[in-house]
């Protein structure tokens, strides 16, 4: 409202001056060039490229909210930790990815890296202003850089859990050769860090077991040889369990299926920047063109009728 009545009085105030000037006098060089970079200036700001993500990243930068839910969650969590930890029967693995008894084994607590622990809203944000999709150059580019921040709530809930015995293990689809900047990064941000092993990237061997793309199941049954797994944290579907038709009638199912360890065994952070769930709704085929792939999430939307 204010913007308005300033404008009117300007025109107001222009038109008065207008009115005792002579109507016959050409504008001069000055008056011109004073008022072209108004001009410019208004076509700027009307040609702001539009993105999928600006709301998504602005959100979680800026909004209260974002960091409310974070910190809520790891502070429930907390305190879970304490009967997880007493409960010798207590174990976070999917049953199919267990592969072996858990008496002796030392306690674990599996943590995402990207959005889990560490917040690169940041990269993102980059991607916006720059009107460009993720690329693996860019983003090695940005974990190089080893600046991304800690999320709100995770540092007091990992190091809590690290004295009380349980080793942080980060399994990431940050690929391998990423491993020695995420490590630093990671302790920079204040994270408990053991040594190099707990950190289980894309790549890492897994005896007898086939990883499938980015899926985390072999790590998981990795971690399971080695670790009573009393928690696992993630901020997708697939941070948990396999995904075997990722599709959102098959994640549907998974989440039915799992529902009751959400909460106890299983912490989900929200990302809505990205994630699997983007593409099952276009089949999975990145190959398309991106206003093929908006049109079939804008198909996808339950409009109100």
């Amino acid at each position: 409202m204010r913007r308005t009545l300033f404008t009117v009085s300007l025109l107001a105030a222009a038109l008065s001056l207008a009115a005792c000037k002579r109507t016959d006098t050409a504008p001069s060089a000055a008056d011109t060039a004073a008022a072209k970079p108004a001009v410019e200036q208004t076509a700027a700001t009307s040609t702001v490229a539009a993105h999928d993500n600006l709301n998504a990243v602005l959100w979680m930068q800026s909004s209260a909210e974002y960091k409310a839910v974070s910190e809520t969650i790891y502070r429930a969590a907390a305190d879970k930790l304490d009967v997880a930890l007493k409960e010798k029967n207590w174990d976070a693995l999917a049953p199919d990815e267990r592969g072996n008894a858990t008496t002796g084994l030392k306690p674990a607590v599996i943590m995402d890296v990207d959005e889990t622990v560490l917040d690169n809203s940041p990269y993102q944000a980059r991607l916006v202003r720059d009107g460009k999709e993720f690329d693996d150059i860019t983003w090695d580019q940005w974990v190089a850089e080893k600046k991304a921040k800690p999320l709100p709530g995770v540092v007091d809930f990992a190091k809590a859990a690290a004295a009380k015995g349980a080793t942080i293990l980060y399994l990431s689809n940050r690929a391998e050769h990423l491993q020695a900047a995420t490590l630093e990064n990671l302790r920079e941000a204040g994270l408990p860090v053991k040594d190099e092993s707990v950190f289980l990237g894309l790549g890492t061997f897994v005896k007898d077991c086939e990883q499938n793309g980015s899926e985390k199941n072999c790590r998981r049954k990795f971690a399971g040889q080695q670790y009573r797994v009393v928690m696992q944290f993630g901020d997708q579907l697939g941070d948990f369990v396999q995904i075997v038709a990722n599709t959102p009638q098959g994640r549907g199912q998974l989440l039915d299926e799992y529902n009751d360890w959400f909460g106890e065994r299983w912490w989900m952070l929200p990302n809505p920047t990205y994630g699997s769930w983007e593409p099952a709704v276009f089949n999975n085929a990145w190959d398309q063109p991106a206003d093929a792939r908006r049109q079939a999430k804008q198909q996808a939307l339950d409009v109100a009728k």
